[in-house]
């Protein structure tokens, strides 16, 4: 498998941000890691090696980026308010950093966000905010609202609210949105939603699902068994939808 590593120093987050690109050829996907993960974690869970077969034929092109959770939503140190900034910059070096790296890289403008448990989060969210950006965006046993508190997941903002976390929390704001210009550019996005019958977000996933059919908006939710919120079970997921 063709195999590349990129590292370099990152001015929107002010230090080195490393990645891994997987594939010569074919759709581009940029890969957002699980909670707190990095960039080699789905090499390492076998992930990748789930849709070798799709890789190698040049059908794929996976772009794992690395994560900054544990400066924004998984820094207890920092006030709330720090955390979604952390966040947004976070972004800021996803759009203005990495997607020219793929679209350099690969002339597919048919780029799909994916992300397994809070890279569904990121996947999910970047796709609604920059919706000229995406064609389909996949997110596994994902959490759409990081205030939600179920099992052993907590608020990641501690009970502060902002306008920042509003506007990053799809549903917040999803069932809001009226501009028709986004909603029309969101339509064109395949959306897929896919999370276990025993993970605690299940109603937060069907929330979304429903809120975005509301809007005219169509995406699928698949429902696995258990809670599925394990590689096994994105090995399994990304077979499917990637």
């Amino acid at each position: 498998m063709n195999r590349k590593y990129h590292k370099w120093f990152s001015p929107h987050l002010k230090k080195d941000m490393e990645l891994l690109v997987f594939g010569h050829s074919g759709t581009p996907v940029l890969f957002f890691p699980t909670r707190t993960a990095r960039f080699y974690d789905y090499e390492n869970w076998k992930v990748i090696n789930a849709i070798e077969e799709k890789i190698n034929s040049g059908l794929l092109q996976v772009f794992c980026v690395d994560s900054i959770d544990l400066e924004s939503f998984y820094c207890a140190c920092s006030h709330p308010s720090q955390r979604i900034i952390r966040h947004i910059q976070y972004e800021q070096y996803i759009i203005h950093e990495v997607m020219p790296l793929i679209r350099f890289t690969n002339l597919n403008r048919y780029i799909v966000s994916a992300g397994c448990s809070l890279g569904a989060y990121h996947a999910i969210n970047i796709a609604l905010k920059y919706p000229h950006l995406f064609r389909k965006a996949v997110g596994m046993s994902g959490r759409y609202d990081l205030t939600l508190q179920a099992s052993n997941f907590h608020d990641l903002f501690s009970g502060y609210h902002d306008e920042n976390i509003y506007y990053n929390m799809p549903t917040q704001y999803m069932p809001n949105l009226t501009d028709e210009r986004l909603i029309n550019l969101i339509k064109q996005i395949h959306i897929v939603l896919a999370v276990g019958k025993e993970d605690p977000f299940l109603p937060n996933n069907q929330f979304l699902h429903n809120t975005l059919l509301r809007k005219g908006i169509s995406n699928t939710l698949h429902i696995w068994e258990g809670e599925a919120h394990r590689p096994r079970s994105w090995q399994e997921m990304v077979r499917y939808f990637l």
